[in-house]
């Protein structure tokens, strides 16, 4: 394990899994929304973020966490682990409104820029869309790169994952 995509819903708790698994794998991690946003809840053009997903792409290792589904596919065929956050849309409606409850008015540490956390009528509704939307191309991508693929249904199973290592 030594390039690895975290994918799923948002919500679903990808970014504090990949922080604890760089902290327990000493393997580099890169956020992609601190690639993309580079200030208040503006974003880098593809051109320009491509270059940069590009630079990351070519290390030796990392993690690289989040969806982007534009990127994905030449994400998997550089990768030979995902952890695929297959989660509801309930739990990751839950998960969002439980993170901006908690960061409201705040820019995470996961983010670029100055992009405080507020609640998006918008982004839920693409979390609710986000299965029906993405869930079959994904699983058609890891069908097709093969990479070693851990699924998890719920937070449990994935905090069973990084405890057990």
């Amino acid at each position: 394990m030594k390039k690895v995509l975290v994918i799923g819903g948002n919500g679903s708790g990808k970014s504090t899994f990949s922080k604890i698994l760089a902290e327990k794998t000493h393997l580099p991690l890169v956020h992609l929304d601190k690639i993309l946003w580079c200030g208040n809840w503006e974003y880098l053009s593809k051109d320009e973020f491509d270059i940069l997903l590009d630079k990351e792409l070519e290390k030796e290792s990392w993690i690289i966490d989040g969806n982007y589904e534009r990127t994905l596919e030449k994400r998997l065929s550089y990768c030979d682990t995902v952890f695929y956050f297959d989660f509801s849309a309930l739990q990751c409606l839950f998960g969002v409104t439980e993170r901006v409850l908690k960061n409201y008015g705040k820019t995470r540490d996961d983010m670029g820029g100055n992009c405080p956390e507020k609640f998006d009528l918008d982004f839920y509704k693409a979390i609710l869309r986000f299965n029906k939307n993405n869930r079959p191309k994904t699983r058609a991508l890891l069908e097709k790169y093969k990479p070693k693929v851990i699924v998890f249904h719920n937070r449990k199973q994935a905090e069973k994952y990084l405890t057990s290592l």
